[in-house]
């Protein structure tokens, strides 16, 4: 799954491991889930919505 995650960290200046520290996650999770590696839980992905101030929508992009 694609996401705008890389880009709307670099927006805020947060690196890799100020966002996993945001959303209480690790930051080889934050590296996979950038990378398309790893599909974050739905807890997770709203976390990731909620401390960019986006929905899930404007964050992960359907590839369909």
């Amino acid at each position: 799954m694609k996401n705008r995650i890389t880009e709307l960290r670099g927006e805020r200046d947060w690196t890799q491991a100020d966002l996993a520290q945001r959303i209480s996650v690790s930051r080889q999770t934050i590296i996979a889930i950038e990378k398309g590696k790893f599909d974050p839980s739905l807890p997770v992905a709203f976390r990731l919505a909620k401390v960019f101030g986006l929905t899930i929508e404007e964050v992960f992009l359907d590839e369909q």
